[in-house]
């Protein structure tokens, strides 16, 4: 049955402060608008990234979101990365740790979701997924001396999203499947070795990253299969879900594997009540 369990909805935005707003800085919109993320990470003050995640949860509550696709957990460990660069609070994994984990803590205050992206971290890549593939040539080892280290913190301080981004992790993954629809990221590392039991989102699957290889209906059956709760932006809407509806009924997809992300959602939205 196709029952409504009048369970709000999430309201998502991208409002990282800095240079990534839809609102703060715009027409229309008399909201604060904040410096980059690496002038936060490179005074060292986490009381600042709390104050920015509060104040921006603040508008965005009372705008009627719910749900903020930050804070960027991307460690910047390639300086010569344009895709993330100063969307990074910094270089130091501990230190971009402890600046997402206040931010989200500030963002939470207000009653609104943070989401940490983008798993497994992009700052080392030198391309962007927004045009195509990208690959980080790490192995999980150094992942998780690294790029995971904000993201397992994250983790442990509850955070109810994670964005997956889509980067390529072959050193991990045996091949160039993208992390946001790979098994081995997202089953395997992320909810597995880093214990993550909320929802997982894809990054926007309009991507070159994606489309250049996939179609909407294959990409969102891949994420789903890989573990993923929610997609996001699929090329195609249409198409995104009648082939997830197609793969359930024809078994591609198992009901228990709906019923997982269904758990999860709902879990998150009962916070919400």
């Amino acid at each position: 049955s196709m029952e409504c369990l009048n369970l709000p909805i999430f309201l998502c935005v991208d409002e990282e402060g800095g240079q990534v707003t839809r609102l703060a800085g715009k027409a229309g919109f008399d909201l604060p608008v904040y410096d980059n993320m690496s002038v936060i990470g490179s005074k060292g003050d986490t009381e600042q990234a709390y104050q920015m995640g509060e104040s921006i949860g603040q508008y965005l509550y009372d705008l009627g979101f719910n749900t903020d696709f930050a804070p960027v957990a991307d460690v910047l460990t390639n300086p010569g990365n344009t895709a993330i660069g100063t969307r990074s609070f910094g270089s130091d994994a501990s230190m971009v740790a402890d600046m997402v984990t206040k931010e989200l803590e500030g963002l939470s205050s207000q009653g609104v979701f943070g989401a940490v992206k983008h798993f497994p971290g992009q700052g080392g890549v030198s391309g962007d997924s927004h045009d195509g593939a990208v690959t980080l040539d790490k192995s999980l080892e150094e992942l998780m001396q690294t790029e995971l280290v904000p993201f397992q913190k994250a983790v442990e301080n509850g955070v109810s999203f994670v964005m997956v981004g889509h980067i390529s992790v072959p050193q991990v993954v045996g091949d160039n499947t993208p992390a946001s629809l790979s098994q081995m990221m997202v089953s395997n590392v992320l909810r597995e070795q880093l214990g993550y039991q909320g929802i997982v989102i894809t990054d926007a699957m309009n991507m070159g990253a994606i489309t250049g290889t996939y179609t909407a209906d294959q990409a969102a059956v891949m994420a789903v299969n890989a573990g993923v709760d929610m997609i996001l932006m699929p090329q195609d809407y249409e198409t995104a879900y009648n082939g997830l509806l197609q793969a359930v009924q024809d078994g591609t997809i198992s009901e228990e594997r709906i019923d997982e992300s269904v758990e999860r959602i709902v879990k998150v939205k009962l916070q919400m009540q």
